[in-house]
């Protein structure tokens, strides 16, 4: 097989990044953009030792569950991958994922339910970082496409609030109209890198944070009263980023108009986010995600609880009200802050958040003789560390909630508990990411006696 090769292929499966599976010649082939039970024919872009990549020349028979997307710049780009599946279908590709891999460590007893859907597919993100680049002489905005650093450019992001997308392609207007210079990675000069774009669904509030080379630029002050006026906007940051680097924020963030937040809601708490602060990014999914979460651990009133990855608060302050007390968590300054601060906010007492590694406060709290009831852990994709896990069970909880944005290192984690005597019969997939292969799981693990 070489590159450039044209090959009849039947899709038996779909990958984890949603790409179509087959078979040919003994080499597994990944499929761009095909689904299981299609046969296409196919251009080989890429040979490795026991696999290749392809993408579709001609769909020769279809799948019944494609839609056909007249925009598959979402597909290239892996903004939504799967926005030629069927909504249903990718529910069920979603609780596929969690099957096979409790599977892989023969847990088939485990059971999983049907993916909870989400209210809205399309438009649901709150938040939008999207890359500012020159493609032929002119400032976009855009995505870049799969597997590499080429722009394409958008103005309908697709699975953003209809309102960012507005507000972006405003900003984009207006940059270009001030002759703003749009970064260049290669060279590390330019200015303006992202537009990162926050728009609360409760209050209607809208952050824009401009992701720039340099702490100033001679155009700002003219930007940012343009870019004021634009219906909703409450608040424009300047995040100051001068790195050679894929991380998109940069440490500092200096407020040029506005406030340094904005208010939204989960269910009928309040809380401020700030430019720095994670926020669960499909708001009318995530009280239903936490509702569930909540009703799975079963609660009482004598509870102590831990909110592990607490970000700004949002767990901890959902559950504060249920629970006699709430010990929270987490590494970023900022989120910290404002976790305290939304407690105030919400007249909420009894719950209090510290700064630091959850893996290393956790076997402090340990040490110090803290006996907790419940945890709620909703770690980064890379999941718990062993040490975590170790200073979890020390202190003795009744249960472990945990919420999961990688099933993959979450049953890893689930083993590791299971083995210091933790059980759970049951995972919860949520789908939070409509249009694309990730999928959210919770899971109630509970002290054997």
């Amino acid at each position: 097989m070489q590159k450039n090769q044209i090959v009849e292929l039947e899709i038996t499966d779909l990958s984890y990044e949603a790409m179509g599976v087959a078979h040919y010649e003994g080499m597994t082939i990944f499929v761009n953009n095909a689904l299981p039970g299609e046969v296409v024919k196919a251009k080989i872009l890429k040979v490795k030792k026991n696999f290749a990549f392809a993408k579709i020349e001609k769909i020769i028979k279809e799948s019944p569950d494609r839609i056909n997307v007249k925009l598959n710049q979402w597909v290239q780009t892996g903004l939504a991958s799967l926005a030629h599946i069927k909504y249903a279908k990718q529910l069920d590709f979603k609780r596929n994922q969690v099957v096979n891999l409790l599977q892989k460590i023969h847990m088939d007893d485990v059971k999983v339910d049907e993916t909870l859907a989400s209210p809205e597919e399309i438009g649901y993100r709150n938040k939008a970082q999207v890359p500012v680049r020159e493609v032929n002489g002119q400032l976009e905005i855009g995505f870049f496409r799969r597997h590499s650093h080429d722009l394409v450019p958008l103005t309908n992001f697709f699975t953003t609030d209809p309102e960012i997308d507005r507000v972006l392609v405003a900003v984009c207007d207006i940059l270009r109209k001030y002759k703003v210079p749009a970064y260049d990675e290669i060279h590390n000069k330019g200015e303006v890198r992202y537009l990162d774009v926050r728009r609360s669904k409760a209050t209607g509030e809208i952050m824009v944070i401009l992701v720039c080379l340099h702490r100033d630029f001679p155009e700002l002050l003219e930007v940012a009263a343009e870019i004021s006026q634009i219906k909703g906007v409450t608040s424009i940051i300047l995040n100051h980023n001068p790195k050679k680097t894929n991380v998109i924020l940069g440490k500092k963030d200096y407020v040029v108009f506005g406030e340094d937040h904005i208010t939204d809601m989960i269910g009928d708490v309040k809380f401020r986010i700030s430019p720095q602060s994670f926020f669960q990014i499909n708001s009318l999914q995530t009280p239903r995600l936490y509702n569930l979460a909540i009703e799975k651990a079963d609660l009482k009133p004598s509870d102590v609880v831990i909110d592990a990855y607490s970000g700004i608060g949002t767990i901890g302050l959902s559950v504060a009200k249920h629970v006699k007390a709430v010990r929270g968590m987490e590494i970023v300054k900022d989120a910290v802050k404002d976790a305290n601060a939304n407690a105030k906010l919400n007249g909420i007492n009894n719950a209090q958040y510290v700064t630091g590694k959850a893996e290393e406060i956790m076997p402090r709290w340990a040490k110090e003789g803290l006996k907790t009831d419940v945890i709620f852990v909703d770690p980064p994709r890379k999941g718990l560390t062993p040490e975590f896990i170790d200073a979890a069970v020390e202190t003795s909880p009744k249960k472990i909630v945990y919420i999961s944005c990688n099933p993959a290192t979450q049953v890893r984690d689930l083993q590791l508990f299971k083995e210091k005597g933790y059980k759970f019969d049951e995972v919860a997939p949520v789908d939070m990411f409509p249009q694309t292969p990730h999928v959210e799981s919770v899971t109630v693990l509970e002290r054997q006696k």
